[in-house]
């Protein structure tokens, strides 16, 4: 029968621990001699020996805790020290695992506090074995040890103390740096998990826990941005959208790596941050992407993610305008204050309604934080910004939820007389009602519910509620004063009375039906409305009024359209929708409706009239459409071009224009984040047919790239997101690009066209065609054979130069065609022209023009020149202006778009010239079109009034009339035309120029040309959606092109601002100083600005991010504003104007550097980091040569002799690279503005401009890295951007991480004696754990093995080096308190159970 363990070990145990009577009667008298006890030892471990190689793997551990509950059940210390001493030998002669016995030890339940000799003896022992113990063990014991020690209370006797003190030698052995058991960044991430930020450590271990914690400061200073707390974020640019913004949803603090000891502010929640981000308008995107907040998941009932900081962010922000209104006098002057609440309002609405915020909370909290403040001119505001949300969803939910707003009413109405009626002339009348309102909406709820719960009407509401019974009363409502709105507001929860004042509005915008209008081209009508409601009035209406309306205008739109209604909607109709389509807090019924419901339900209708209406007002009339929002409309729109009814001159154009649009609006940061929605199917937001379309999405995506620096330090585009797009682009539409617009591209673009270059049509082929289809038009008689050949699906695209050859033989097509005696009859010829244009059809047209293009090219290019020149210009304009065979847009854009080199391309631009300036016609419709109109387009009410004359002065002819003219008696002119609304022919140019004038700027021959282009047509751009965003995008992109060609630069920007000065504020866009200097033209005295100028330029942009009231720029309304916020605005007006000085980027560059580097008197000491955060933004989103400078000057201090010699330097180097703390004690030398600087640079950089650090780390510092200084200087300065590296280019994380060991490598053998090496190891601990894991390993393993002993022995966890140098272990030993054979690291080749014994000598 098999013993059992217990019975086996109890049998060898008890044996050595048994006593003669004798000596337990006279305890303590006698003695084992030295030998005898030996002996002891030697005989229960032999006997122990025997039976452990019998036991089985599985039953070690059992084994071993039972030993150590046998120890533990003994009285006599003398026992349980023999006991111990038998265990130490057992790990020393690698009987028994050391960790295992460390663990059975410390867990043992028999181990107390109380019982202070067991204790003492048990963590000797622990402290003799554990050095064995592989370094994962180690850390697992330490955090038991820690746990074992929370158990002792805070008051024991002092007599105990002593004894208990053994175990804080243990954690002292554990944490001995020298010692080296673990590594010790794995302790201090167990001492912070069980000790964190603020809370104390035990008493029993002293300062012990807090000196160790605080030897990581430098670390967690190394890998923090300075100044972090004060760098703040442009909404909506591009950096915005990157992950060092965001902050945890439920503390608002940022996303620490690792559990460091970081400064106490980085600890703090960030609500300056989300408040300031809050507040600009445009920013809810950025909010739910800082705080991790997903629309999306609202349909799921258990992610209702309410966010109470957000919560309070917005109540405070409520309370900040309550403060503000206060102060100022007007309101509706369009002020801040009104700015303000309008944004409050959509703010407030959007967080409410997707329950990232809790409406009675948020009034609750209001209440609380205006009591007793006495801030009561804000009051009607609040109530209006309430009532917006209240009455779009007080049905919906309960009443409960609305009554506190009763709380606030008692607070801020405290009136025991009446409230008077205020004026209802004036917009602000609607505020002062808005506390009526909600107590209608209230009652109406409470009724509706049979609830207990009415509320009488307050005293002071009594006249204002009679006042709203009594319109009520009134059938006949006036447009003229604001009581329709007051209406609409009070009673849009009960439909009985709302139908009446909804009533009038709908009237007003649709026309009664009796009453027609013509629209510009023939045969066609409209409803007879033409005045929109105006913005005031649709700003006095409550969302949930707003909602109503265009729900009932979209409603109509889809019935009409259903209906297949030959009467065009109303232009008041379609002009109030465009304003409605502005609101964000109405999104899901305005431009979601419009893009996802209305636009297909009119397309299923095939309603093309309403069709070519929206998206007229796409083009002409929408502002800040989310980017998603325009790329799902650009798919529709190519989908759109495949089917058979669009193939009508009419609306293919209003396609191809539309899409244009779009393609070329997509702003630079948009760019990827969108085309990558398509990465599965590219073909969708790509043109099967249309070259140019897919030729400007090139051009778009070259720019995004470039302006964003996507592929800088790259040079191919394998890989990446544009590979499929361009790959698919080719298949639709292979095409070529010219050198010197290739030479433009980001490099990866360029190797991808010069891989898929595509063979052209040589002229000579061209030329021999169209004298081949010549001669076939001269001698073919029958008509109906001439149309259908030269209309023939697949024949060559060569009708226009046909046309073109006809007219330059003949001057006139009449005299064409039909051989034989007969004169032809020229109507007749004329007829069977226009025939076969309208057979090609518009879509297969646009070959033809392209080939007409080239072909003009050719001919223009072996033209005599003089008259031949002449004749030639003026045949074209006749077939553009006279026969109106194409419209001069498309005709640009082909032209624009080829691809021809050298003095081919110089001719086709001098043919754009010369189309576009030499005959009138075109001038004069610009400058007329400009002279007669203005942009704001929300502010009139006689638009419409005005597009009617200009299109009767300058008619579209858009099929063809030309050729039916020239018939004599003149054809009757068949075609439909759909409505025109917004558009003419020179807003339809406006995307076109803005390509010519790039296409212009890529040849340099040609710049002369350009210049008397902007003279003549630069007039235009004051109707351009984005005209400083172009500006912007033109000179970053073609920075290089444009260097050394300031006039040219200078003209541009001239001609283009120029054209806005009569309708914005003076000092909306470039600084006086420039107006006054930079647009000097004399060559022989350019301009250089001074400090002075620069650091005018960043306070201003200081000053708006700080929201200085009154602002550096004038007050405007941003929803109809190119920009969505001030910041924005000012950011892209500095950066345009910087580049627009006649200086070289990198003198800018540094003269931005020097605004906080150099000692400037307009730069305050105590906002120096808002400062340094203005350049930042500035400097990273201009061109590459303006903010590369800054590696010079990170050079310039790396070399300085303050790094470079230890002599020179002076205290302790993480003091000194402390910019905070230096700054505020005036102690800051230059090396740590240089770093806070560079921090708040390369903080706000694209990961495409961080990506090049790791080759200016290998290949600029590494080499000049020497001293330790120099080391930790290049750790503060790259170690805070590791994290961003590893979200966003892990490539370039992992090559950082090899290039930190190389220089530490050389730092080492350069340096005879270093000082902090433990801040360099726990920094390079760090980044292992937190960032790169095993993945540099195999790079570093043979750094490691070169460095000095000390060195080695810390950093050898990294590499798991089983054997160590003697020296190092040596070292180790000597060092180490206590030393003994067993006290030395163990070797770490295994993390499991350590099972080699170790000697000193190994």
């Amino acid at each position: 029968m098999a013993i059992s363990m217990e019975s086996q070990l109890q049998t060898i145990f008890e044996d050595v621990v048994k006593t003669e009577v004798i000596e337990e009667a006279f305890a303590g008298m006698f003695m084992d001699t030295a030998e005898s006890e030996r002996m002891k030892l030697i005989s229960c471990l032999g006997a122990f020996r025997q039976y452990w190689s019998t036991l089985p793997q599985e039953s070690h551990e059992q084994c071993v805790k039972w030993i150590v509950r046998f120890i533990h059940g003994q009285h006599s210390p003398k026992r349980i020290s023999f006991l111990y001493d038998c265990l130490a030998m057992a790990v020393e002669t690698s009987l028994l695992p050391p960790r295992m016995v460390c663990q059975a030890l410390v867990n043992s339940d028999s181990l107390e506090w109380e019982r202070t000799q067991l204790w003492a003896l048990t963590f000797r022992l622990f402290r003799k074995i554990i050095g064995g113990v592989d370094y994962k063990g180690v850390r697992d014991l330490l955090k038991t040890v820690l746990d074992k020690i929370q158990t002792i209370p805070n008051v024991v006797s002092s007599a105990v103390v002593q004894q208990l003190l053994a175990v804080r030698e243990v954690v002292e052995y554990i944490l001995d740096r020298n010692a080296c058991l673990l590594p010790a960044y794995l302790a201090v991430t167990e001492i912070r998990k069980l000790y964190p930020e603020g809370a104390l450590s035990h008493w029993l271990l002293g300062s012990l826990i807090s000196d160790f914690v605080d030897s990581f400061r430098p670390t967690a200073r190394i890998n923090s941005i300075c100044g972090r707390c004060s760098l703040l974020p442009v909404v909506n640019n591009s950096g915005a959208i990157c992950n060092s913004w965001k902050l945890d949803p439920t503390t608002l603090r940022f996303p620490l790596k690792g559990m460091l000891p970081y400064d106490k502010d980085l600890f703090d929640p960030q609500t300056g941050l989300l408040r300031y981000v809050l507040e600009q308008p445009y920013s809810r995107d950025m909010v739910c992407n800082m705080l991790g907040l997903n629309k999306q998941t609202l349909n799921i009932a258990q992610h209702k993610q309410r966010c109470p900081v957000l919560e309070d962010q917005l109540v405070d922000l409520v309370v900040y305008a309550m403060e503000r209104s206060e102060t100022e006098e007007q309101f509706d002057d369009g002020g801040t204050s009104q700015l303000l609440w309008q944004h409050l309002s959509s703010q407030l609405i959007f967080f409410v309604l997707f329950q990232f915020a809790s409406f009675p909370h948020m009034v609750l909290s209001l209440h609380q934080k205006l009591a007793g403040r006495d801030l009561i001119k804000g009051r009607d505001h609040l109530m209006w910004v309430l009532l917006q949300f209240i009455s779009g969803s007080i049905q919906k939910n309960a009443l409960a939820d609305f009554l506190p707003v009763m709380k606030l009413f008692d607070l801020l109405y405290p009136e025991k007389e009446c409230i008077p009626v205020p004026d209802i002339n004036k917009p602000q009348s609607t505020h002062s009602f808005a506390m009526t309102c909600i107590w209608i909406h209230l009652n109406r709820k409470a009724q509706s519910d049979n609830s207990k719960l009415q509320i009488p009407i307050p005293h002071s509401l009594r006249l204002h509620h009679e006042f709203l019974q009594q319109s009520l009363r009134n059938k006949s409502l006036p447009m003229t004063d604001y009581k329709i709105a007051l209406l609409c507001n009070a009673y849009s929860t009960n439909s009985e009375c709302f139908t009446l004042p909804m009533g009038v509005l709908v009237e007003t915008i649709y026309g009664n039906g009796s009453v027609r209008i013509p629209l510009p081209g023939t045969n066609c009508m409209a409803q007879g409305s033409v005045t929109p409601l105006p913005m005031n009035l649709l700003d006095s209406l409550t969302v949930h009024a707003k909602m109503s309306l265009i729900h009932s205008i979209a409603t109509r739109v889809i019935k009409l359209a259903a209906a297949k209604s030959s009467l065009a909607l109303a232009p008041a109709l379609v002009e109030t929708y465009s304003r409605l389509l502005v609101y964000m807090e109405i999104e899901s019924l305005g431009i979601k409706g419009f893009i996802s419901q209305l636009l297909p339900n009119v397309f299923k209708s095939h309603a093309w009239g309403i069709l070519h209406t929206l998206l007229e007002m796409f083009s002409y009339r929408m502002h800040h459409i989310q980017p998603h929002y325009r790329v799902q409309l650009l798919s529709h729109l190519h989908s759109l071009a495949g089917v058979p009814q669009t193939n009508q001159n009419q609306l293919h154009l209003c396609v191809e224009s539309t899409a244009l649009r779009l393609i070329t609006a997509l702003g630079s940061s948009e760019v990827q984040p969108q085309f990558t929605r398509f990465l599965s199917d590219p073909k969708t937001v790509l043109s099967a047919e249309s070259e140019e379309l897919n030729r400007a999405l090139i051009l778009t995506l070259a720019r995004a790239t470039h302006v964003t620096d996507f592929f800088t330090g790259s040079d191919s585009i394998q890989g990446t997101w544009c590979k499929d797009i361009l790959q698919t682009i080719m298949n639709f539409t292979p095409h070529n690009w010219a050198s010197h617009t290739l030479s433009c591209f980001p490099a990866p673009l360029q190797a991808f066209f010069k891989a898929n270059n595509v063979p052209q049509e040589s002229r000579f082929n061209l030329k021999k065609n169209v004298e081949e289809e010549y001669r076939k038009w001269k001698s073919m008689t029958n008509e109906n054979d001439i149309i259908t050949h030269f209309s023939m699906q697949g024949s060559p695209p060569l009708f226009l130069c046909l046309l073109w050859k006809m007219l330059l033989e003949t001057d006139h097509i009449n005299q064409i065609g039909f051989r034989g005696n007969q004169t032809p009859d020229p109507g007749h010829v004329f007829a069977v022209v226009g025939r076969v244009l309208e057979r090609i059809g518009a879509r297969a047209l646009v070959a033809h023009v392209r080939t007409f293009a080239d072909f003009l090219v050719y001919e223009f290019s072996t033209s005599a020149g003089g008259q031949q020149l002449n004749k030639c210009i003026e045949i074209l304009n006749d077939m553009v202006w006279k026969y109106n065979i194409v419209t001069l847009d498309r005709l640009i854009l082909c032209l624009a778009m080829r691809s021809h080199e050298g003095n081919e391309a110089q001719v086709c631009y001098f043919i754009i010239q010369l189309l576009l300036l030499k005959p009138n016609d075109f001038r004069n419709r610009v400058s007329d079109f400009v002279k007669e109109n203005a942009p704001e387009h929300w502010l009139q009410s006689d638009w419409h009034t005005k597009h009617m004359s200009y299109h009767k002065k300058y008619p579209e002819k858009l099929y063809f009339e030309g050729l039916a003219e020239q018939v004599s008696p003149p054809m009757p002119q068949q075609s439909q035309y759909l409505p025109i609304y917004f558009g003419n022919v020179c807003l339809r140019f406006l995307p076109v120029f803005d390509i010519v004038i790039h296409r212009f700027l890529e040849l340099l021959p040609v710049s002369k040309s350009l210049e008397t282009l902007l003279d003549h047509l630069g007039g235009l751009y004051k109707f351009h959606d984005r005209p400083v965003t172009y500006l912007y995008n033109t000179l970053h992109y073609y920075e290089r092109h444009l260097r050394d060609r300031t006039n040219l630069k200078r003209k541009l920007v001239h001609a283009i601002m120029s054209s806005l000065k009569d309708n914005r504020t003076p000092g909306w866009c470039l600084s006086e100083t420039y107006l006054k200097f930079g647009m000097n033209p004399r060559e022989d005295n350019v301009w250089i600005p001074d400090d002075t100028y620069y650091c005018k330029l960043i306070g201003r942009l200081v000053d708006t991010m700080a929201g200085k009231s009154p602002g550096p720029f004038p007050n405007c309304d941003w929803r109809f504003n190119e920009f969505p916020n001030p910041a924005a605005h000012a950011l892209h007006v500095t950066c345009v104007e910087l580049m627009a000085l006649a200086v070289p980027g990198k003198d800018v560059g540094n003269a931005l550097l020097n605004v906080v580097l150099k000692s400037q008197p307009l730069v305050p000491r105590e906002n120096i980091t808002a400062w340094m955060n203005a350049i930042g933004l500035v400097i990273t989103a201009l061109p590459e040569p303006y903010w590369i400078v800054l590696q010079d000057r990170i050079v310039s201090v790396v070399s300085s002799p303050v790094l470079t010699t230890e002599t020179e330097w002076v205290g302790y180097p993480f003091q000194l690279l402390d910019f905070t703390a230096c700054h505020q004690s005036y102690s800051e030398m230059c090396c740590s503005y240089v770093l806070a600087l560079s921090h708040a640079v390369w903080h706000h950089s694209s990961i495409g401009q961080l990506s090049l650090i790791p080759k200016f780390l290998t290949e600029v510092l590494k080499p000049i890295v020497k001293t330790e200084f120099q080391l930790l200087y290049v750790y503060h300065l790259v170690g805070p951007f590791l994290q961003r590296f590893q979200q966003e280019r892990t490539r370039c994380m992992l090559e950082i991480g090899v290039a930190f060991y190389e220089m530490l490598q050389a730092v080492d053998q350069h340096c005879t004696h270093l000082s902090y090496m433990d801040p360099v190891c726990d920094f390079l601990y760090h980044i292992k754990y937190m960032f790169t894991g095993d993945s540099v390993k195999d790079q570093v393993e043979k750094i490691i093995c070169n460095l000095r002993p000390a060195m080695k022995l810390r950093l050898r966890f990294i590499t798991h080096i089983s054997k160590m140098e003697p020296a190092a272990s040596a070292a180790a030993n000597a060092n180490a308190p206590q030393p003994n054979t067993v006290s030395s690291p163990a070797p770490q080749s295994n993390p499991g159970p350590s099972n080699v014994p170790l000697s000193v000598a190994q």
